[in-house]
């Protein structure tokens, strides 16, 4: 891999963007889970938590979404590197206290390279799915807190956030 001194990998010795070469990596199980909510208001959260929207099923649709989003990453984001994604699983949950839903993605491959963008894409995706399906009642919903919380596997090895 050929980096800058800043140790950015993609960019060349010249400061070009370019996609990483991985070829020489090893194949390895390898794991991301990314975390984020969308925060609304108190009558949005009850109409979500009751299953009263008028689009439908907000959490089960943001659910597929979600998946989705993870499969499509390497062609929304430049310079990844489409995965044989082994696993996506998007769990949205209801807070009552922020208020609004908590959204944790866990993706898994066997590969040359990990897969935290494919995780930090299916929360964003779920979490657009949830404004996309509210927003008649809510427009000032916040997404927020999206980061990854986990990555293991490859060379740079084991990652938890504090």
């Amino acid at each position: 891999m050929t980096g800058t001194p800043t140790g950015l990998t993609h960019f060349d010795g010249k400061g070009d963007a370019h996609m990483v070469d991985v070829s020489e990596k090893e194949f390895t199980s390898r794991v991301a889970v990314a975390e984020g909510w969308v925060q609304m208001a108190q009558t949005t959260y009850d109409i979500i938590s009751e299953g009263r929207a008028k689009k439908g099923d907000v959490l089960g649709v943001a659910r597929l979404a979600g998946i989705m989003g993870a499969k499509q990453c390497s062609t929304l984001i430049p310079l990844c590197h489409p995965l044989p994604i082994t696993k996506v699983a998007v769990e949205l949950t209801t807070d009552p206290d922020l208020p609004g839903v908590r959204i944790e993605a866990t993706v898994k491959t066997t590969g040359q390279t990990g897969v935290e963008m494919e995780a930090l894409t299916a929360v964003n995706v779920a979490a657009l799915t949830v404004y996309d399906m509210s927003k008649a009642v809510d427009k000032g919903m916040v997404i927020g807190g999206i980061r990854v919380v986990l990555k293991d596997g490859g060379k740079s090895g084991r990652y938890e956030a504090k």
